[in-house]
């Protein structure tokens, strides 16, 4: 037994002297990191006693007080914004909006829902978030399917690799952006017209039309490469500069890095199998899976123009990357501001400009005379930007324009890294024409008549010489998209072709289609000149493109026929068949068997709506921000007091006063009474008086 016990305990010294200690303290360290300590309490939180205030409320009071801050204010804590449960409800309801096309009422969100939620919002301030994270998420999206089995090799596979954005991704995309958005946006410059709620591509080009009359020299830049990729480090700097809180930056520097993506090894026999079956396979949508969008709302989006087609992608930012490129550029911005200020010089001899930065050439009806050349011209800048491509007018010769380029070259080489060769900024002449936005700017001359009161008081007539300022439509550009659709072949002498994609819908559901279509391309062509040029072009080949489907679906031999069985317009039912036993058309329309067919818009050229001319405010800001200034001028009490001075100081009163000096006489005199006079006229006597008439 003894032998027994010390072979036991020499075998048992050897195997601890051998046990290496390091595996099984990893071991228990990571044990440890996934249990909660011993002296705190694992607590789990209800979702519904967290849901306390109007996340629209607190939305509100962020722009309130970006607004009513400071410029140059920097905002070092914004993670209790973060903790506010109901801005992340809010962001749920909006990726929801996003993911399925309805908007979800907050009393329809389930419980299991708000707790996934929860979890998500304590992962993010825990520093426990990881971006593109599609095997482990937090929340899914309202129609995933909460499948417990485990997925196979081959869908595990295209998860991975596929391109769609994690459904929790766009949930913290939409809490940042709700509260990031509105600190920016009262810092932004008011150059700047992309991807900012209030403006558009037609803010720029009404601003263009009004501000940018008179000017020779035209800069035209394509930056696209900054919205494609930019260095982490200028976006970062870029943001501390306004942005101090450790937690929201360190959370977009990891969204700011490119995803990696697992990319696993095919053989051939693979490959070719998997060809055969995307070949053969075809797709079916679920009964709550969100439809495509119609024909008509596609084709508009290829018809966008290059400048608003490219959106930025920045990692894994999402639907943060607009506003982090219009951080990253609105350094440009107010470099450019500079620029304007100190490249003014006024002359008195020139016919606009002479004293103010602000003078002539702001009402697009009135013509802006050309001054003479030389030194009595004056010198002077604008400058405006969407997205990428930004336009800059200079008045004065062309080496102020080389100049200008110069810098705007060496500053984006030093603030973003990037290098624009010649080919990217472009120095353009206002006679020869600058294509910004698919339009086309350029100037007419004009000779008008001036009559004007001599000093014998004879009304003198001159004749004058002046230009304006013409925003015009791109034809060609207009040709080139149609093209790119497939509607159009021909370069000199352009042909419509059949519109295809629509070749198995009915009449009445392809003419709806078309019309959207131009009543969206007429909006869009809302402020150029040749408006009813343009869009009658447009519907010209919208109909003869519907004509030849028509002649091909119904077997009719040409266009012409189409048009003589269903008008100009192709608003006539076709028939497939000349049987004389079908019902009428009206018979089926009465009966509602039949849709009614809406002719194609725009048949003639009167019916084209004219372009729109209405004067563009120099000052112009969107409704939002002026009702935002409007408010914090009212909840300032500094104001009142302002205005109360000013009213003093101009000798000027008030109705407050007013009543106040009534009720004042009232107290001090006492109760007026009502006396007729023989005439049987009501009289204000003093009470003492009254008195002592009638003792």
């Amino acid at each position: 037994m003894n032998m027994s016990l010390r072979t036991f305990i020499k075998q048992f010294s050897r195997r601890v002297y051998s046990f290496n200690p390091l595996p099984l303290a990893r071991t228990l360290a990571s044990l440890s990191m996934l249990a909660p300590p011993r002296h705190q309490k694992q607590v789990v939180q209800d979702p519904y006693s967290l849901l306390k205030e109007d996340p629209i409320q607190i939305v509100s009071s962020l722009w309130v007080k970006s607004f009513s801050s400071p410029p140059d204010t920097a905002f070092p804590n914004l993670t209790g914004f973060l903790t506010k449960f109901d801005l992340w409800v809010l962001a749920y309801q909006r990726a929801c909006a996003h993911f399925t096309g309805t908007f979800p009422p907050r009393n329809a969100i389930h419980l299991q829902t708000l707790c996934a939620l929860l979890s998500l919002r304590d992962s993010v301030l825990h520093h426990q978030f990881s971006w593109n994270d599609k095997t482990q998420p937090l929340i899914r999206s309202p129609y995933d399917k909460h499948d417990k089995k485990p997925i196979s090799k081959t869908k595990l596979r295209a998860l991975l690799e596929s391109d769609e954005p994690c459904f929790q991704d766009r949930v913290v995309q939409e809490v940042l952006l709700m509260v990031l958005e509105p600190f920016f946006e009262a810092r932004f410059s008011a150059k700047s017209h992309a991807f900012r709620p209030g403006r558009s591509a037609h803010t720029v080009i009404r601003t263009i039309r009004s501000n940018f009359a008179g000017y020779l020299w035209f800069l035209r830049a394509d930056m696209s490469e900054i919205l494609e990729k930019v260095d982490s480090m200028v976006v970062m700097s870029c943001l501390e500069k306004a942005i101090k809180d450790r937690r929201v930056l360190t959370l977009i520097n990891s969204a700011l890095r490119e995803p990696v993506r697992i990319q696993f090894r095919r053989d051939a026999n693979e490959k070719l199998r998997r060809k055969k079956r995307v070949s053969t396979k075809k797709k079916i949508l679920n009964e709550h899976e969100p439809k495509p969008d119609p024909y008509w709302l596609r084709t508009f989006f290829e018809f966008a123009p290059e400048e608003a087609a490219k959106v930025p992608s920045y990692g894994s930012c999402g639907i943060l990357s607009p506003l982090l490129a219009n951080i990253c550029l609105n350094e440009l911005d107010h470099m450019m501001e500079e620029k304007i200020v100190e490249f003014f010089m006024p002359s008195k001899l020139d016919s606009i400009w002479k004293t103010s930065i602000n003078d002539g050439s702001h009402n697009p009806a009135w013509p802006e005379f050309v001054p003479s050349s030389g030194k009595e011209k004056t010198r002077k800048m604008d400058y405006i930007r969407y997205g990428a491509h930004f336009l800059v007018g200079i008045r004065g010769p062309r080496d102020a324009a080389v100049q200008v380029r110069r810098e705007i070259v060496e500053f984006c080489e030093r603030e973003f890294g990037l290098r624009l060769d010649n080919s990217k900024v472009e120095i353009e002449h206002i006679s020869r024409g600058i294509r910004f936005l698919d339009h086309i700017i350029c100037r007419r001359v004009i000779h008008p008549t001036l009559r004007y009161t001599a000093s014998g008081g004879n009304i003198m007539s001159e004749k004058g010489v002046g230009t304006l300022l013409s925003v015009t439509a791109c034809l060609q550009q207009c040709i080139r998209q149609f093209r790119k659709l497939e509607l159009l072949k021909g370069d000199k002498d352009p042909e419509p072709l059949p519109c295809n994609p629509m070749l198995y819908s009915s009449q009445a559901h392809t003419n709806a289609q078309m019309n959207k279509f131009l009543e969206t391309i007429a909006d869009w062509y809302r402020f150029a000149d040749n408006r009813k040029k343009v869009v009658g072009f447009c519907a010209y080949i919208v109909r003869s493109s519907l004509a030849k489907l028509y002649a091909a679906r119904y077997r009719l031999k040409s266009r012409a026929k189409v048009y003589k069985i269903a008008s100009r317009n192709l608003s006539r039912p076709l028939k497939e068949s000349s049987n004389n036993s079908a019902p009428e058309y009206s018979d089926l329309l009465r009966m509602g068997l039949v849709d009614a067919i809406e002719g194609v818009q725009f048949s003639h050229m009167s019916l084209i709506p004219s372009c729109d001319y209405t004067p563009f405010p120099r000052n112009w800001v969107p409704d939002h921000e002026r009702v935002l200034r409007e408010y914090i001028k009212l909840e300032d009490p500094k104001v009142f007091c302002n205005l109360r001075r000013e009213i003093k100081n101009r000798g000027l009163s008030v109705p407050q006063e007013e009543i106040s000096d009534i009720v004042w006489d009232y107290k001090v005199n006492g109760v007026r009474r009502h006396q007729f006079d023989d005439e049987g006229i009501i009289t204000l006597r003093d009470p003492v008086d009254y008195m002592r008439k009638s003792s």
